[in-house]
């Protein structure tokens, strides 16, 4: 009999049509059913390096639809899974008016104890829905900022299954290789919490990579992706990180019709059609999406009622060249600036990476970009560059040309140059390890533009590092790091902000409420006891 490797996820939906992803454990034909409500579609699996995976498309799908629905495989009925004692997973489409309830969050590490991570605010928030009953307030989208998995930082399951493939001290040391280790990784992470398994399966889901789904930095800087390629084993970790990322992640983001034309998905089809094995196709795409940014975005935007949601890929579209720095290559940013445009309600940025940081964090970054760009010499230059690696100085601040580009995109939304002013325009970003809402303040919009942070779903700071976070987060510490990249010549930012909320440092899983004109915020964290309760809540228009 067939079986499900991982999932069911329910991925991209729309108001009439919602997308099941599965992996299972041979090629077969998948089928999603209610056949009581007329729901009847299949796909057949694909194959990428002797692994098999689904993409069941639903169409015809009521607005509002919530829908039980069966996975079956070769015709036998493969989830539910019999005795889990789990509610009924349900197709469920987007609301054509009212309410939209966007929960969103990072940095999760999986497996591992109270003890280690504390507890998972996704499983809280999973077990919230499963046992909550009518009353219970559900989420429309799950979005997933960065670092859903950790493919540097191995849990002791992960390192037991690469005992068993490879030598112990044979390179990347503590670190997964290629495509096989991702596929555990991913695995690890998503099937054996039952709670977050059925989650994925019921509420549509988002994602966007960070540097952890791939490596600790990554695309830091040039000198970063020279150390990087150097290394003998590079090549296989790049193209299974990207590879996989492409298949569990990516595939899901992209809406029917996107996927349809999409080329990789065809070719990948193509070659699991005529071969019985895509894999050499997918490790192709994945070192030239690696090596040549501009040929793959990963970027994607859905418009649901009167909200834009606009993901960015701030991660693999980066200008990294030795003369020039970008956090968005060219043709990316000319998307992205093409997508911020007026005449929504509501206009919602997703960056793994926050755009707007505590002043003292973001003038000491463009500080030590400019310093690594020769401000104060090559000797001061190669110090620059070992401080931005140990210390992560790779935010949109120490991308200085990029952060002011989209401060002007941004500020003409809000002013109603580009077409009637949302009520709000808002960042949602994790990354960092904590929680926080901050505003700008100058220029006068229009729009509220807001940055929200919500990390971690589960990876708290340690003490030492939450204390400098909180005097970083203070007014008063910006001042002597804007006075450091004075010096470096680095321009005064086009924009103002405030911190306002926050910093919180627990474990959260954050939730934007929009409906007609108005927008607000809430945190909730499963703290001690391991059922959420709220951290913070704000307005933001």
């Amino acid at each position: 009999m067939t079986a499900l490797v991982l999932g069911p996820h329910l991925r991209h939906v729309s108001h009439h049509t919602a997308t099941i992803w599965v992996e299972t454990d041979r090629p077969c034909e998948v089928r999603v059913v209610n056949r009581e409500q007329g729901v009847d579609a299949a796909a057949r699996t694909f194959t990428a390096h002797g692994h098999h995976y689904a993409i069941v498309e639903i169409d015809g799908l009521a607005p509002g639809a919530r829908i039980p629905y069966e996975v079956e495989a070769d015709g036998e009925t493969v989830w539910p899974e019999a005795g889990s004692g789990l509610p009924p997973s349900s197709i469920r489409t987007l609301r054509e008016h009212g309410l939209l309830r966007i929960s969103f969050g990072s940095c999760r590490r999986s497996p591992g104890t109270v003890e280690e991570y504390g507890h998972d605010a996704l499983t809280a928030f999973a077990e919230r829905l499963r046992t909550g009953g009518d009353d219970v307030e559900w989420p429309d989208v799950l979005l997933m900022v960065g670092d859903q998995v950790y493919a540097d930082e191995l849990t002791p399951q992960m390192r037991e299954f690469i005992s068993g493939r490879r030598a112990p001290g044979s390179p990347p040391d503590d670190e997964v290789a290629d495509f096989e280790d991702y596929t555990q990784l991913y695995k690890l992470a998503w099937h054996d919490d039952t709670a977050v398994r059925w989650l994925l399966s019921t509420v549509p889901t988002f994602t966007i990579f960070d540097d952890h789904d791939i490596r600790d930095d990554w695309n830091t800087s040039y000198t970063w992706r020279r150390q990087m390629w150097s290394q003998p084993w590079w090549k296989a970790r790049i193209t299974g990180g990207i590879g996989s990322y492409w298949i569990y992640q990516h595939l899901g983001n992209m809406s029917p019709q996107e996927r349809a034309s999409d080329l990789v998905f065809k070719s990948v089809r193509a070659a699991s059609d005529g071969t019985g094995d895509a894999g050499a196709v997918l490790d192709e795409f994945a070192e030239k999406a690696d090596k040549q940014p501009e040929t793959m975005r990963w970027s994607y935007a859905h418009d649901w009622g009167g909200t834009r949601l606009i993901v960015v890929d701030s991660r693999c579209s980066r200008l990294l060249t030795a003369d020039r720095r970008g956090m968005l290559d060219d043709d990316e940013f000319d998307w992205l600036d093409g997508q911020c445009q007026g005449g929504m309600d509501h206009l919602l940025i997703a960056s793994s990476l926050p755009y707007l940081l505590p002043m003292a964090i973001h003038h000491a970054e463009s500080w030590n970009e400019a310093l690594a760009g020769g401000a104060w010499g090559k000797r001061a230059a190669a110090l620059g560059e070992k401080i931005r690696q140990a210390a992560d100085l790779e935010h949109w601040a120490a991308f200085e040309s990029s952060f002011r580009k989209v401060a002007a995109g941004v500020v003409a939304v809000g002013r109603g140059e580009r077409g009637p002013a949302p009520a709000s325009i808002s960042f949602l970003s994790g990354d960092i390890h904590y929680s926080y809402l901050a505003r700008i303040t100058r220029p006068a919009t229009q729009s509220k533009i807001t940055q929200v942070v919500c990390s971690p779903l589960r990876n708290p700071l340690e003490g030492k590092f939450r204390w400098a976070n909180r005097i970083a987060h203070s007014r008063a510490a910006g001042r002597p790091f804007r006075a450091l990249a004075r010096s470096a010549k680095v321009p005064a930012p086009p924009i103002r902000w405030r911190m306002t909320d926050g910093p919180w440092f627990d474990n959260a899983i954050a939730t934007v409420e929009l409906s007609g004109r108005d927008c607000g915020v809430r945190w909730e964290t499963p703290g001690e006891t391991g059922t959420l309760s709220e951290m913070g809540r704000t307005d933001i228009t």
